[in-house]
């Protein structure tokens, strides 16, 4: 007979369990799929409102509205639409019981538990009850589903590393893998300084140029745009040495381009050793951004 098994509320910012059913299954693996459930409920956040994940035996059906999620372990033949039908009228009635200041002041798991009892009683109702006594209902489900249908999952596509999520759901959505630079340098630190004096000297130069060239100088404009780009380009390049950048390679060269285009039209108000410096200041940071690649994050492997 198809049934709801579990029923859980979680936090849905965390995935704190506050309420559960206290039913005891020791079969393998609807154990396996509670511990599915545990590692869905803590990236609920990621999905929308309402999702199914399909396994071979169990189906894990989620519903989340507001703070809360309303979360439940179906035979895999129970109908999707009474899973949700029960999902909503577990959530409303846990809306009703508890205000969201509670919610959000729950510090411990299961800090609720004494809801098992409603959730008890809803669902022994939904899984004793027929699908033409509850038709109303059910019907509205129906034609919510029919428009904005749950995202589906497959509970084989979560990888588990001591219970915790350790990778993606194919279908996830909008997420990327973890990521983390490689250390940083002594080399690295120095470009960063001699890349911020050079930001100063050109803010400095730029904006005294600048008062005379609106006062007096009006030509002078394209000398004060020369100092500043460059003063621009040197706060970019220590953003992108210090942190990672989509297009980080090119947005390299791009800012490497403009330090050394600005220096050159500056040739006059600056010697051939100044623009040494701020070109060759410019390559040594061009370089380090090059050179301080990404490091995937690995798994720990339960360690």
């Amino acid at each position: 007979m198809s049934m709801i098994l579990f029923a859980c509320v979680v936090r849905v910012k965390d995935g704190l369990p506050l309420s559960a059913s206290t039913d005891f299954h020791l079969n393998r693996d609807f154990l396996e799929c509670r511990k599915r459930l545990k590692a869905l409920s803590l990236i609920l956040a990621q999905y929308p409102d309402r999702g199914t994940a399909e396994g071979r035996d169990f189906s894990i059906h989620f519903y989340s509205s507001g703070d809360i999620a309303c979360m439940g372990i179906c035979s895999s033949g129970y109908p999707t639409a009474m899973a949700f039908c029960f999902l909503e009228e577990l959530q409303w009635e846990f809306a009703a019981s508890y205000d969201s200041m509670s919610i959000t002041l729950a510090s411990r798991p299961y800090a609720f538990l004494e809801f098992d009892n409603i959730i008890q009683k809803v669902k022994y109702h939904f899984n004793y009850t027929s699908c033409s006594q509850m038709k109303n209902s059910l019907e509205k489900i129906q034609e919510d589903l029919k428009f904005h249908p749950p995202m589906l999952l497959k509970l084989e596509d979560t990888e588990l590393v001591n219970g915790m999520v350790n990778g993606h759901i194919q279908v996830h959505v909008g997420s990327a893998p973890t990521y983390r630079m490689q250390p940083v340098t002594p080399l690295g630190i120095l470009s960063l300084v001699l890349n911020i004096m050079c930001g100063a000297l050109n803010l400095i130069r730029g904006v005294h140029l600048a008062e005379y060239s609106f006062q007096e100088d009006h030509e002078g404009i394209g000398n004060v745009i020369a100092f500043l780009l460059p003063f621009v380009s040197c706060i970019f390049q220590c953003y992108l040495y210090l942190f990672h950048s989509s297009a980080r390679k090119m947005k390299a060269f791009v800012l490497f381009f403009f330090i050394c285009l600005c220096n050159g039209y500056l040739y006059g108000l600056r010697n051939v050793w100044q623009i040494l410096f701020h070109i060759g200041v410019a390559s040594l940071s061009t370089c380090q951004i090059l050179r301080r690649q990404l490091m995937e994050k690995q798994p720990d492997f339960g360690v």
